[in-house]
């Protein structure tokens, strides 16, 4: 039976058509849904999308929160299910609270789009496993609310259990803190991450490389093998 691998649409998703089609090139069947219903229709996992859900007023990612999808997917998340935010998703997951910290402005007050080297810092989630402890990988970076923040004991608590899953390696692009680019909840399936890996899964497309590819393939096998 195939994976169903859900992604929401909210007003001013950018790249939801690019995940679902990540999604079906890593060999799962891309699910549709839509901000406004509740119902995610029995997919095996879940994935907010990058953009710039209702013009990322108030701040990134709060206002999609309380979209009626948002509800189900909180739930769900804190029984298993695996749900993956990439950029405005990875903002939405901290307004949600499925993960901790939050997300502020670029400490250069400008919009970032470039070709970002990063180390997977842990591939033990249900995103990462076909990564590699400290592999090297680049992945398009492009975002305006990037710097990723929170309290000294948040931050020692995220290295402690080893859940910052994915750091900027030879430049800091945002001012996030001790480089994190992405990171995980405890239980390991919900990731977050500001660097778009659906960009980067062809090789004559996006990036040119194939290194955002594994995260598609990694949940593909988690969900096979369940």
């Amino acid at each position: 039976m195939t994976a169903r691998i859900g992604v929401v649409t909210f007003p001013g998703s950018l790249d939801d058509r690019d995940t679902q089609r990540a999604i079906r090139l890593a060999g799962a069947e891309p699910v549709a849904l839509w901000h406004k219903d509740k119902n995610l229709h029995q997919v095996d996992a879940v994935v907010l999308p990058g953009g710039f859900s209702y013009g990322d007023y108030l701040r990134a990612g709060a206002i999609s929160r309380f979209s009626p999808v948002m509800e189900t997917v909180i739930e769900q998340a804190k029984s298993g299910l695996p749900v993956l935010g990439i950029c405005n998703g990875f903002q939405i997951l901290t307004e949600a609270h499925l993960l901790p910290g939050a997300m502020l402005g670029n400490n250069h007050l400008h919009f970032i789009c470039r070709d970002q080297k990063l180390r997977v810092e842990n591939a033990d989630t249900s995103w990462t496993s076909d990564y590699a402890s400290g592999q090297e990988i680049h992945i398009p970076l492009k975002n305006m609310d990037g710097r990723y923040v929170a309290d000294e004991h948040t931050l020692d608590e995220l290295e402690a259990e080893g859940r910052v899953v994915f750091r900027y390696l030879d430049v800091n692009p945002n001012g996030s803190l001790r480089d994190i680019a992405g990171i995980t909840n405890a239980a390991g399936n919900v990731v977050g991450l500001m660097p778009h890996p659906e960009h980067a899964v062809e090789p004559l497309v996006g990036s040119g490389r194939t290194d955002g590819l594994p995260f598609f393939t990694s949940i593909l096998k988690k969900l096979v093998n369940a």
